[in-house]
């Protein structure tokens, strides 16, 4: 009896090593941060990196939150002690540092942040919850500065895409919370061109082609005038599912801001054809080849005296590529 009992003394209640697993999952700053149906905010791809990815999307979306929304508020009165609550204190060192880190433990968990990240349950996937904003107002006029300044301003954030709203990533639950969801942009007398891109991650029950197909559909029926371009549409709207949560939004410019990459945005127009000519519009081809044209149509004039004199010369089949 007396070798069995330090052996008892070691057993842990059934649960313990349950709770201490579910601990370690946890992410930090509280629980039931991850992301969820009915969450908005900010996805946010990287490259491996995603910690550091945190970290610049807090800077740079505080940089610009404070711009447009003016700086962050709190109200915690908890965490602010009256005099004499101060005067009690002053003899136990002790006593007043647990107060404190039992206060700062409360505020963290009932502050409403601007700018929370959650668990986006991706790989190299981050996701920001925001409170109080608009995220394809904020997102949009981040891109539209980097676009303008050419500035860049982070080195692992690559996109960087505002969800505006979400839901379960179920075709009956897609289809009845998009018929609300795009009256903004598409339900008469609003109208516009419009493009679907999808991506799911960690889900393997949709398909891609019918999500299109279905969601198509809503925005005909919102308005008959809606109408899709692949080039380059007014709207682009952004499907993104991750496990069971479908994140939208609706957003501008799609093409423009290069499909919202940061990396690309800021980028100049010569680096931009330099490393992927297929990316010229329509516009900008014309005036590359229009030089071509120009030295095209001298030579047919050489060519044509030529063969006035007698000589013949056989045109380059490629030549009609570049006059059309």
């Amino acid at each position: 009896m007396a070798a069995a009992e330090p052996g008892a003394r070691k057993r842990r209640p059934k649960g313990h090593f349950a709770a201490a697993a579910g601990r370690a999952k946890r992410p930090r700053g509280g629980g039931g941060r991850q992301l969820e149906a009915g969450m908005r905010g900010i996805l946010i791809t990287c490259n491996m990196n995603e910690r550091k990815c945190v970290g610049e999307a807090y800077s740079l979306l505080g940089e610009y939150g404070d711009l447009l929304y003016g700086p962050e508020q709190f109200s915690d009165h908890e965490e602010r002690l009256s005099g004499s609550e101060k005067e009690e204190d002053e003899d136990d060192v002790e006593a007043a540092l647990k107060k404190e880190v039992g206060q700062i433990r409360a505020s963290t968990e009932q502050k409403l942040r601007r700018f929370q990240s959650v668990e986006s349950g991706a790989n190299n996937v981050v996701f920001i919850r925001t409170r109080g904003i608009e995220p394809e107002n904020l997102v949009h006029h981040i891109l539209k500065d980097m676009h303008t300044t050419k500035k860049k301003k982070t080195r692992v954030i690559l996109r960087m895409l505002p969800i505006s709203g979400t839901c379960k990533a179920f075709m009956e639950d897609m289809k009845k919370y998009a018929e609300t969801f795009f009256e903004p942009w598409f339900k008469a007398p609003n109208k516009g061109t419009f493009q679907i891109v999808y991506k799911a991650r960690n889900n393997s029950h949709m398909s891609r082609e019918e999500v299109i197909k279905e969601l198509a559909g809503i925005v005909g029926s919102l308005n008959p005038e809606n109408k899709v371009d692949l080039n380059n549409p007014q709207y682009t709207i952004v499907v993104e599912i991750i496990k069971s949560v479908c994140c939208l939004s609706v957003v501008r410019d799609y093409v423009l801001f290069r499909k919202y990459n940061l990396q690309e945005v800021v980028k100049s127009n010569k680096e931009d054809i330099q490393q992927n000519p297929s990316s010229l519009t329509e516009e900008e081809n014309s005036k590359v080849v229009k030089p071509e044209n120009e030295e095209e149509k001298s030579s047919k004039e050489v060519k044509q005296e030529n063969k006035n004199q007698g000589e013949t010369e056989a045109e380059p089949k490629g030549n009609d590529v570049l006059t059309v």
